[in-house]
């Protein structure tokens, strides 16, 4: 049995802990009971004795402390030194309370092996529960140092798994079997709770996967948020979005799938903001938006015109498509049609210049719809039309949804820009991606492959533009109507550069509109002398740098205003004149050279086809870039001057030569069978030794027989022959249907000779 000594100790009561024997602890004192406590402890001598109070009730066994410091804020540092039994007690006149303690001094034990093996497996016990709680190695290992077995029991105080009553029965039994046994039970229950816990999570982190479990932290979070009085969640947000929007009833089913996947979707999956870039992008897309036509036909007509000078063909074919869409919606058969109600599909083409693209806008302000271009140069790819599978990364919708989500309604007038110049290799061929965009018995159910949904095009006006209709391919073109804008005349030109041209560039330089005057004259003078080509883009470049010249001589004070420019001032401004009326004079002075007609991608053009012979062998060469078609053309021309030689009187033996046929210009790529008579008159020209007449230029095709067949690109031309200054031209008979689309104002100027035969060609152009 301990030994015990009989002593009388103020009481200090400890509420909420227990201080064992040995333990060094600061108590903060607060209550008046703690504070006469220590008063009394000081007057005997610094010591104490803390006994825990539980339920109002105190423990049996309290421990005798000594009062180590102490400081002005009520911080007192003791030292527990022994347990000791509580006796009767009292209080004294302070109000402190003594009691009689029997203290009990620790028990030596020496080779107790019961007491050895019961240390071990307690020790074990521990540090299997430090090792659960995740309690690092010095911890354990200062534990496990401890010799003396009553200390190593009492350490147990420091346990986050014992309660306050189990800490101070462990106070209340003085002997150290009982007491590690007691210890070693208890921390038997802590380590199997921790083991099953343990156990739990691995068996559960096998049994839920990644998903399962961020599923439950979402619905964590969403109650957080409920709670917290935030937002609802993003799905509710689409679903309310889904509500207000204008989808047709299968887009809206396909929204509300992907809404609901998106819901039982983990945020940190990668195809959650797939999802949602898709939902964002659908309810961009403006269904069910539509703005209003305006079907006033002569204030659609005075648009186009305040616009554009000319372009008959195209605004008459803009006011029958309004014409025809107030006659359906008068008569009600706007709603007879599910498909092809409002849509035309035009193709606009001609050279660069001649305002195709802003004929575009001028259109949309006419109808008062909203207007969008798409840029169709130099795309090969496929998906830019269709857009991209989903399944891609950074996959987009097409250029077709784009603009529409750009325009904000499904009716916008949507502009095809250089339809010409689209591509095709290894990603597809957006071309045929078009077909369906362009025809109007599809594209009611157009399908981009981002969306996956049917989007329905037939009320957007469809305006493409290409320079040329070669490199279109031939089931794109069949979708459209095409409309020829051919390029303006002189007249036109001198119009247009007073009307839209010149107050533009006054603009650009800064200008007002009372500090320049250029006339009529220098118009035409700029129009004649400056510029030879279809469009006005040139012409609008040189408007530019006269307007810019004047800016500068104003700016430097140089100048007073208002400058009037005539046309003897322009050469002083512009600088010398860049455009010759007698090219052709100077070209067809000798015997061999005739004057053709043809179009490019620029427009019309005046070709100089020159021939000459050599010594040597029968051969013919070739020469300026010229394509397939041309080159047959040449032969077939040569041909039919050897078969018809004795009728122009050619000595057979002059043809065992070879010949060299040229079209200069040769940077410029030439093909068409419509130089064959030019080619035929150059060569009958060289070996009769006429020349051709230098007023005159031709076109047509020619056959072996010498029949003159029809050609295309007539207006194109004539306006090129008048442009060159030309005084008479050459056409085959069968087109004098296509004199029609020649301006009055040219025609005038032009003598036209239409020829069935190749010899009624060399009586008007040979001299």
């Amino acid at each position: 049995m301990p030994h015990t000594d009989q002593l009388s100790l103020p009481v200090l009561p400890l509420t909420n802990g227990v201080v064992f024997p040995h333990m060094v602890v600061t108590l903060r004192i607060e209550t008046a009971e703690g504070k006469t406590a220590l008063e009394a402890a000081r007057r005997a001598g610094g010591r104490l004795l803390l006994v825990p109070r539980v339920d109002g009730r105190y423990a049996s066994v309290g421990t005798i402390a000594e009062i180590s410091d102490q400081d002005e804020a009520g911080h007192v540092v003791v030292s527990g030194i022994s347990r000791a039994r509580v006796g009767s007690g009292s209080t004294d006149e302070t109000g402190a309370l003594w009691c009689a303690a029997e203290e009990v001094a620790e028990a030596d034990v020496i080779n107790d092996p019961a007491l050895e093996e019961l240390v071990a497996e307690y020790r074990a016990v521990v540090s299997e529960v430090l090792e659960l709680r995740g309690v690092g190695g010095g911890v354990a290992d200062r534990f496990l140092s401890i010799d003396n077995p009553s200390q190593l029991a009492d350490l147990a105080v420091y346990s986050p798994d014992l309660s306050l009553e189990q800490k101070v029965e462990i106070l209340e039994t003085i002997d150290v079997h009982a007491r590690l046994g007691k210890l070693l039970g208890w921390m038997r229950e802590v380590l199997a709770d921790l083991n099953l816990r343990r156990k739990i999570r691995e068996e559960a982190a096998e049994r839920i996967d990644k998903s399962q479990r961020e599923y439950i932290l979402r619905q964590q979070m969403e109650a957080i948020r409920r709670e917290l009085g935030e937002d609802e969640n993003i799905a509710d947000q689409y679903r309310q979005k889904l509500e207000e929007a204008q989808m047709p009833e299968k887009v809206a089913e396909a929204v509300e799938r992907e809404i609901d996947r998106l819901e039982r979707m983990s945020e940190q999956s990668p195809e959650h903001s797939w999802v949602r870039t898709w939902l964002d992008t659908m309810f961009e897309v403006p269904w069910g938006t539509y703005t209003e036509d305006r079907l006033e036909l002569n204030e659609a007509w005075a648009v186009l015109d305040a616009d554009h000078t000319g372009l008959h063909d195209v605004k008459e074919r803009i006011v029958e498509h309004l014409a025809v869409r107030k006659l359906r919606r008068e008569r009600g058969l706007e709603e007879a049609d599910d498909h092809r109600r409002a849509g035309a599909i035009l193709l606009l083409v001609g050279p660069p210049g001649v305002g195709k693209t802003s004929l575009g806008e001028s259109v949309a302000r006419a109808l008062g719809r909203k207007f969008v271009r798409v840029a169709l140069g130099g795309v090969r790819d496929e998906a830019e039309i269709r857009g991209h599978r989903r399944t891609y990364v950074g996959a987009r919708p097409g250029r077709i949804v784009r603009a529409l989500i750009e325009a904000g309604s499904m009716n916008p007038v949507f502009m095809l820009d250089e339809m010409d110049k689209v591509g095709a290799d290894w990603r597809g061929d957006p071309a045929s991606a078009l077909l369906e965009v362009l025809d109007p018995a599809q594209n009611h159910t157009f399908r981009d492959h981002y969306l996956e949904t049917d989007l329905d095009l037939s009320d957007v006006l469809f305006i493409a533009t290409a320079n040329v209709l070669e490199t279109i391919p031939a089931p794109l073109l069949d979708r459209m109507e095409v409309i020829s804008i051919d390029g303006y005349t002189d007249l036109e030109k001198v119009d247009i550069a007073r009307d839209h041209l010149l107050p533009r560039q006054l603009r650009a330089a800064g200008l007002e509109p009372e500090e320049l005057t250029v006339t009529e004259a220098a118009l035409a003078t700029i129009v004649d002398r400056y510029t030879r080509e279809a469009g006005v883009r040139n012409l609008e470049r040189e408007l530019g740098k006269l307007t810019r010249k004047v800016a500068t001589y104003i700016a430097k004070g140089e100048g007073t205003t208002p400058v009037v420019v005539d046309a003897d001032d322009v050469a002083d401004y512009l600088g010398k004149p860049k455009v010759w009326k007698d090219e052709a004079k100077d070209r067809t002075d000798v015997p061999g050279v005739a004057t053709g007609l043809a179009v490019t991608g620029a427009g019309g053009e005046v070709l100089f086809i020159e021939a000459t012979k050599m010594e040597g062998g029968r051969d013919l060469v070739l020469t300026g870039q010229l394509g397939d078609v041309m080159k047959e053309s040449a032969r077939i021309a040569l041909s039919y001057v050897e078969s018809h030689a004795e009728a122009l009187g050619i000595d057979r033996g002059a043809l065992d030569q070879r010949f060299h046929l040229h079209v200069p210009a040769g940077a410029i790529p030439k093909d068409g069978p419509s130089a064959g008579i030019a080619m035929s008159t150059a060569l009958a020209s060289l070996l009769t030794g006429r020349k051709v007449r230098p007023e005159v230029g031709m076109t047509g095709e020619v056959t072996l027989q010498g029949k003159v067949l029809p050609i295309g690109g007539v207006k194109q031309k004539v306006l090129a022959a008048h442009r060159a200054g030309l005084t008479e031209v050459i056409l085959p008979k069968r087109n004098e249907v296509d004199l029609d689309d020649v301006p009055d104002d040219v025609r005038k100027d032009l003598q036209i000779h239409l020829v069935e035969d190749m010899s009624e060609v060399l009586d008007l152009a040979l001299e």
